[in-house]
């Protein structure tokens, strides 16, 4: 057991972005990649979605992948949910963002895999902001 706190020492921020519908909630069928671990591991901080336009209403799915197929719902873990309200792009507001917070660390060459519930028309962007240790 480590006697001082560990600290990542390299940012790690990656984005993905997602159209396309997928209902299930075991992490197998079409997933983004929004963040993949660095050789000794990650801390992740949190996830901002933002939408990219005008999209219906629907709900972001997230799993921490064990580096491994995510075709095998056994290599899936969900972390986190949460719904997406429907969007509308104006020239004068800005579209609603939401933060999803997930403070923790994962395992070298994990993933945080993730989807969205139904088809959107512009799509939704998840940012993932962590670091590597």
């Amino acid at each position: 057991m480590a006697l001082d706190p560990q600290y990542t020492t390299t940012p790690n921020i990656s984005a993905d972005t997602e159209t396309t519908a997928n209902n299930v909630y075991n992490g197998t069928g079409t997933v983004g990649t929004a963040f993949t671990a660095g050789a000794n591991g990650s801390y992740v901080s949190f996830i901002k979605l933002k939408p990219l336009g005008t999209n219906v209403a629907s709900v972001a799915r997230f799993w921490v992948n064990n580096g491994l197929t995510n075709a095998t719902a056994e290599n899936n873990y969900l972390v986190a949910e949460t719904t997406l309200p429907a969007t509308t792009a104006v020239a004068n507001a800005a579209l609603t963002e939401i933060v999803v917070s997930l403070n923790m660390a994962i395992e070298a060459g994990y993933k945080v895999n993730w989807a969205i519930g139904t088809t959107v028309a512009a799509g939704w962007q998840a940012t993932v902001v962590g670091g590597d240790y």
